[in-house]
């Protein structure tokens, strides 16, 4: 039942936010796909280049959990699962007693610099390489924008 007020995507926006969505599902999980060979997931990647980042390697929880945009506890947990893995390690927060401070371990570095290659051919095959220099410069432009908006 149509609801009064609602404004309904055009053909046109429709057709672009249908493929913008499956963009959104196929991409993440292709590329995925290829950090798993690597034994990394798509978060594991993230949390390890975020972390490589920063000059010490090093960020307090509630800062880098708005970085990465989670929840402070999905992070707390994986960095827990991560932190078994000797990838990175985390210590208390000395200016927040609820907070920790995560560490990218010597270890988790190499692993990063190991998986760093085979990562970048991944996003360039599966998408930069698709994309005129004018078509990389617009997708650019429209996700800072996109990404930049208030919540």
């Amino acid at each position: 039942m149509p609801v009064s007020g609602t404004r309904w995507l055009n053909e046109d926006e429709e057709r672009a936010w249908r493929a913008l969505r499956r963009m959104l599902t196929t991409l993440p999980a292709r590329i995925g796909r290829d950090l798993a060979d690597q034994g990394l997931s798509n978060p594991d990647y993230e949390v390890l280049s975020t972390l490589s980042e920063r000059p010490d390697r090093r960020w307090g929880l509630k800062d880098f959990a708005d970085k990465m945009q989670w929840s402070r506890s999905r992070l707390s947990h994986h960095v827990a699962r991560m932190e078994a893995r000797g990838l990175v390690d985390r210590e208390p927060d000395p200016h927040d007693a609820r907070g920790s401070i995560y560490h990218l371990t010597d270890h988790g570095f190499e692993v990063l610099a190991a998986a760093a290659p085979g990562h970048l051919a991944s996003v360039r095959r599966r998408l930069l390489d698709h994309l005129s220099a004018d078509e990389l410069a617009v997708l650019e432009k429209l996700a800072t924008r996109i990404a930049d908006l208030p919540d």
